[in-house]
């Protein structure tokens, strides 16, 4: 069950970097891991801004929409990542987190720009 949850979770991310692709954006790395989580998907907007990007994918969404997932606690660990990458690589600049919602049932993705 995780390993299949894990798959359609890959295949969701998948989706949402040729759609940001498309739109014009630098996708410039997935699934960056620091000791304080997981961010995505890490892009630069057409516009030059940073975007950590939270892919949430569900078959549908019936229970609850799937930006429902990205808990306050979630979003404090995905700044703390955020933050670890901005210093790694000693970058300043403008930044945002947005959250992608890829719904298997409709075959599409919902995208929040600046959602938290």
């Amino acid at each position: 069950m995780a390993d299949e949850r894990r798959r359609r979770g890959d295949l969701g991310e998948d989706a949402v970097a040729r759609t940001l692709a498309r739109r014009g954006y630098a996708v410039l790395e997935r699934q960056y891991r620091c000791r304080w989580g997981e961010i995505d998907i890490i892009a630069r907007d057409p516009e030059g801004v940073l975007c950590f990007v939270e892919v949430k994918t569900r078959s549908d969404a019936g229970f609850a929409p799937a930006r429902a997932a990205v808990t306050p606690s979630k979003q404090r660990k995905l700044r703390i990542a955020a933050g670890c990458y901005l210093a790694e690589r000693g970058l300043e600049c403008r930044c945002r987190f947005d959250v992608a919602e890829v719904y298997w049932a409709s075959r599409s993705i919902n995208y929040i720009i600046n959602a938290f």
